[in-house]
């Protein structure tokens, strides 16, 4: 019996084709009423290739176009090959950098309460936590807003560093706080902003990179996040020794200065460097762009980005919230983050140590050295085995160790052993998480925009309440704090277990042919090209 994946239209020569045959009915080249051999076809707009349309023509089959489908395969792997090392060069660098900062001005404000800030402006009981948790009250709000409105626009060359500027302002004005309300207000709107930047780097790498490439461009992008930890501890303590006082501002007011000024500049730099999506960047040749496009098609099997027209908010937003998958995922997200909250407030976690404000901010860098090396390893070894599941929970084990010997001693040694040990432990297999998203929620692209916001925003809000478990009375141990981490990376593991599970399942029906609905997007089955070539969900 022929099936939906028979039907539909074919990419010829000179364009996009469509069968007259009714979608029920098997492609199969008949002669026409005047003794013609050729199939009848009639050329059709890139418009009734809606991604949003549900139908079976929405599932069409598709050829490569003529410039890819006449290199020879070996051609094909070393122009691909060429292709993506020249992508890599021009997007990773720059986003790399841009999320140094992104991740540096949200938590600078660990550093700074080493620098003096909590003693200037008078803060008392649980204020500074307020602080520190407020900035995810706005970061939460605007992060599936945000993506969805930049599918939309199809400029991310543009929108990601004006979001950059703006953070990068609002961040150097928080030297100019001075009071506990005017921090709350800077902070809220500080996170506001930033909330553009991270989910909407998940989006565009997932627009450029295959699968198997994208957990180890998710693993670059979010090293920028353990090295500014890194860079923060180095940072503030140059800063702290060498220029508080300095023209009568104490030193965590030059911290929010100078970096802010530093995001400023790095912004306005990226508009010149950060393309738009394959289909509409002006960077490369013609051959590179239909080689970039059909690869992507040619991995799910269906196009991604390909105009704003076809790009919509609440269809977007619908076919995600309706796909269990993606609630699968959250929980997954949401305990990774709530178990690496612990970052949040980490120098002041060191701090208990004993060791002085200089001292303690610079024992806050090998773990972050640490959980970049292992993040790259991992996540190298997850895309070149194209395993996700033991690459994710793995790692977990070594956070759940780690947070139950912070919980249960006082001496120093083994303490710092667990503190080197939390970061690696929760943010190794996170950015491999990361990945799995777009690897099982992957088109069309207002989905997967607003499914990786989504998670994000909902995985952030353990931020909010995380920081009032770390009062200063709770130390050293802050046996509340690291139980409930450890609770939260266990159910991780759960939460991955499950899901590796109903991917599996998934990938047993479409081994028997079986079209796959609900739980992979309801009222859609799997791409029809992908389904042919073999599409299975990565496990």
């Amino acid at each position: 019996m022929a099936t939906p994946y028979q039907t539909g239209p074919f990419y010829g020569p000179r364009g996009l084709w469509k069968s007259k045959k009714k979608h029920n009915e098997a492609t199969v080249p008949e002669a026409s009423d005047n003794g013609d051999d050729k199939l009848d076809i009639e050329r059709v707009s890139d418009t009734s290739l809606d991604p949003t349309t549900t139908t079976p023509s929405a599932q069409r089959r598709r050829e490569a176009p003529p410039l890819v489908r006449n290199l020879a395969p070996e051609e094909r792997a070393r122009l691909e090959k060429v292709l993506v090392k020249k992508v890599d060069l021009r997007l990773l660098p720059m986003l790399i950098l841009m999320y140094l900062m992104n991740y540096l001005d949200r938590n600078n404000i660990a550093a700074a309460r080493l620098a003096g800030l909590e003693d200037e402006l008078g803060l008392t009981g649980t204020q500074y936590l307020t602080c520190v948790s407020i900035l995810f009250v706005g970061y939460i709000l605007m992060q599936v807003p945000s993506n969805l409105f930049m599918n939309k626009i199809g400029k991310p060359s543009l929108y990601l560093p004006t979001c950059m500027v703006v953070w990068g302002m609002i961040s150097a004005a928080t030297a100019a706080a001075e009071s506990f309300g005017g921090l709350v207000a800077i902070r809220f709107f500080l996170g506001f902003v930033e909330a553009a930047y991270f989910p909407g780097c998940l989006f565009f790498l997932s627009s450029w990179y295959t699968r198997k490439e994208l957990g180890f461009r998710t693993a670059i992008l979010y090293s920028g996040s353990l090295m500014s930890g890194a860079f923060s501890g180095l940072i503030t303590a140059g800063i702290t020794n060498g220029m508080d006082g300095k023209r009568g501002l104490r030193a965590w007011r030059w911290l929010f200065i100078i970096e802010g000024v530093i995001t400023i500049v790095i912004a306005f730099s990226a508009y010149f460097v950060l393309p738009d999506f394959p289909r509409t960047t002006t960077w490369l040749t013609e051959d590179e762009r239909q080689l970039a496009v059909w690869r992507l098609d040619e991995d799910i099997g269906e196009d991604d980005w390909t105009g704003t027209q076809n790009q919509t908010f609440w269809h977007g937003m619908k076919l995600a919230f309706q796909d269990i998958k993606m609630w699968n995922l959250m929980v997954l997200v949401f305990c990774f983050v709530a178990s690496g909250t612990v970052t949040n407030l980490f120098p002041t976690i060191v701090g208990t140590l004993g060791y002085s404000n200089i001292n303690s901010l610079l024992l806050t860098v090998p773990p972050y050295v640490l959980g970049v090396i292992t993040a790259f390893l991992n996540s190298w070894h997850a895309d070149r085995t194209g395993e996700r599941y033991f690459h994710i929970t793995l790692p977990l084990y070594f956070a759940v160790i780690a947070f139950i010997i912070a919980a249960a001693t006082i001496k120093t040694g083994p303490r710092y052993l667990a503190m080197m040990l939390m970061i690696p432990g929760v943010y190794t297999g996170y950015v491999v998480a990361l990945a799995w998203i777009s690897n099982t929620l992957p088109r069309p692209p207002a989905k997967r925009a607003a499914a990786l916001a989504a998670i994000n925003a909902v995985s952030n809000a353990s931020s909010i309440y995380a920081s009032y478990m770390y009062p200063e009375s709770a130390g050293p141990r802050y046996v509340v704090a690291m139980s409930v981490n450890c609770v939260t990376a266990f159910i991780a593991i759960v939460a991955a277990t499950v899901l590796r599970f109903t991917l599996a399942h998934l990938n047993k029906k479409l081994d028997r042919g079986e079209v796959v609905e609900g739980a992979v997007a309801v009222g859609e089955a799997v791409p029809g090209e992908a389904a042919k070539k073999g599409f299975r969900f990565v496990l």
